[in-house]
């Protein structure tokens, strides 16, 4: 199965009635300093519901989804789906919810909650997910060189680098298909 991700934030919005739904889809990675910011920025938001999804090594997915103080299915729930129907991973959805006076009701809330989702991931930019891995590597100095030209053409980062009395030591991240290469 293909699976993809984002690599920056973007944002979708729904109104329903008065009541105001702003969806931001950003990459895992980022959740909780978004979700703290959110919180500050969006201080009058009634609700600020979430739902993340998360790829295991071993190829299982770790996902939740919280209605914040929506009854309960509501919001956290229909936004998973949305992310699961999209094939997303690595990936959050965060939607500050704006009480417009007009009760929505369960089908309103979960059809709104969604929606905005949807439009978030509308205004994404998808990359395909693939699955990242580090590799420690040694080398003399003779061929140090070569390595690092290397490295540099798979698009490898260099996490450390440490010179020895032998040569050196170096641990680079990337895409798994990349370091299968080295």
């Amino acid at each position: 199965m293909i699976y993809w991700t984002v690599t920056r934030e973007s944002e979708g919005y729904l109104e329903d009635r008065k009541s105001r739904f702003l969806a931001f889809l950003v990459p895992l990675a980022d959740f909780e300093r978004r979700l703290d910011g959110l919180c500050k920025e969006h201080r009058k938001a009634n609700h600020i519901i979430t739902a993340h999804r998360h790829l295991l090594a071993d190829g299982r997915i770790e996902e939740s989804g919280k209605d914040d103080g929506e009854p309960a299915g509501t919001s956290g729930m229909p936004t998973l789906k949305v992310l699961q129907g999209a094939n997303l991973v690595e990936a959050a959805v965060l939607i500050p919810r704006y009480f417009g006076g007009i009760k929505l009701g369960g089908g309103g809330l979960a059809r709104a909650y969604s929606g905005a989702a949807q439009d978030a991931i509308a205004n994404a930019e998808l990359v395909p997910f693939e699955h990242q891995a580090e590799k420690t590597l040694t080398a003399g100095f003779a061929a140090s060189s070569e390595l690092e030209q290397t490295i540099s053409n798979l698009g490898l980062i260099v996490l450390a680098r440490e010179y020895t009395s032998s040569g050196v030591v170096m641990t680079v991240k990337g895409p798994a298909s990349q370091i299968a290469k080295l």
